[in-house]
């Protein structure tokens, strides 16, 4: 049987790319095709009706969720665009309730599941997270400290150190970003899930 994973506001599916090509069979959840906050308005029996595809909560074997940092992020400039922890966590919630019907479903498949953020205030939402990592942590050249809450197996670290100009470049954040197509904005480039944490956590979350 094909193994299901949910790759909730995948963005690019960096994430979940191990998975698709290691044969799972990996839906991405994500803007502008799917809106993960309409989930309960889809109709099975009209396709067209609602926003989100149908999937039988019970056969999902694993979850990817990676909700928007945007009102979370310690970056935020908030003098100019004041902070909305209400609209951040509508994603957040919407995540966490396909997460809880996926596991509390008869029959449930669920292995693991991980929800990510850069580190920022989430933390005051959800408490200490289970996993927080660097990319260099991972055999990435850059640093970006990203927090995992969830129920999964922890991915093995293999660091690298980095050298005094990539440090340099990291401290102000002008690291080279990966081109890939459909993606314009510098915010999405940066948010893309680094290669080698994503090989990772498929090695230990199989």
């Amino acid at each position: 049987m094909t193994k299901i994973i949910l790759d909730l506001c995948g963005g690019s599916g960096a994430w979940s790319k191990p998975y698709a090509d290691a044969g799972y069979a990996v839906w991405n959840i994500t803007l502008p095709y799917y809106d993960v906050c309409k989930w309960r308005t889809y109709d099975v029996h009209n396709p067209d009706a609602g926003n989100f595809p149908y999937i039988i909560a019970s056969d999902v074997y694993g979850i990817l969720a990676a909700p928007p940092c945007t009102m979370f992020s310690f970056a935020r400039t908030t003098a100019k665009t004041p902070r909305d922890f209400h609209e951040g966590m509508k994603c957040v919630r919407a995540c966490l309730e396909i997460i809880w019907e996926c596991r509390s479903a008869q029959n449930s498949q669920l292995k693991f599941w991980a929800l990510e953020n850069p580190m920022g205030y989430l933390w005051q939402f959800l408490g200490k997270p289970a996993f927080t990592f660097n990319p260099c942590d991972f055999e990435e050249h850059y640093t970006k400290k990203t927090d995992l809450w969830g129920y999964f197996r922890e991915p093995k670290k293999t660091p690298v150190e980095l050298t005094a100009e990539e440090k340099a470049r990291c401290s102000v954040n002008n690291r080279k970003l990966p081109s890939i197509r459909d993606i314009c904005r510098q915010s999405d480039a940066r948010a893309i899930t680094p290669a080698g944490f994503a090989k990772a956590f498929f090695e230990a979350n199989k």
